[in-house]
């Protein structure tokens, strides 16, 4: 009839697949450095300052905002780039992800380990730092913040990378 417009079925994504049974899946999200160096630096920052505020602990909220989420940025800003100069043929876009994840967190953990040692040994030799506790907070805020940066960077990344068919 004229006038009238032709209705169209409902199509939802469980319709869309029956329809188009030779349709690809969606691909994976891309991977934005700056997203990930900001999650990195806001999530610790959060999680640890309401850790020093539920405990009364002021060091650890300033240590949250320095330390511990600026160690997160870094080493987030520093995995990521070089992730993203990687090829997709490359030992790491092929490997398991829990492998890679681990490997990339355990390595970055023991860099920072180092600096944190280091930094917790000389920084005490500074006058202006002579009697403060900051510098020993280091040997475990530098760690732990690069294990989890370093970890959570190289999983999404690797995620954001598009599946290749396997040989049957």
């Amino acid at each position: 009839m004229p006038g009238r417009t032709q209705q169209r079925p409902d199509i939802t994504p469980d319709t869309a697949r029956e329809t188009a049974p030779d349709a690809t899946p969606a691909a994976p999200p891309r991977f934005v450095l700056w997203r990930e160096v900001l999650i990195a630096y806001v999530a610790p920052a959060v999680m640890a300052s309401a850790g020093g505020i539920a405990t009364g602990q002021s060091e650890l909220r300033i240590a949250a905002l320095t330390s511990i989420a600026g160690t997160s940025a870094l080493v987030a800003t520093l995995v990521g780039l070089r992730h993203r100069r990687r090829s997709a043929d490359s030992w790491a876009a092929r490997g398991p992800v829990p492998l890679l994840a681990l490997a990339f967190g355990l390595g970055c953990a023991a860099l920072a380990l180092g600096v944190g040692l280091a930094a917790a040994e000389l920084l005490p030799r500074i006058p202006a730092l002579a009697d403060s506790p900051w510098p020993d907070r280091l040997r475990i805020d530098l760690p732990l913040s690069a294990t989890i940066a370093a970890t959570m960077t190289t999983w999404r990344w690797r995620a954001s990378l598009p599946r290749r068919r396997r040989a049957r």
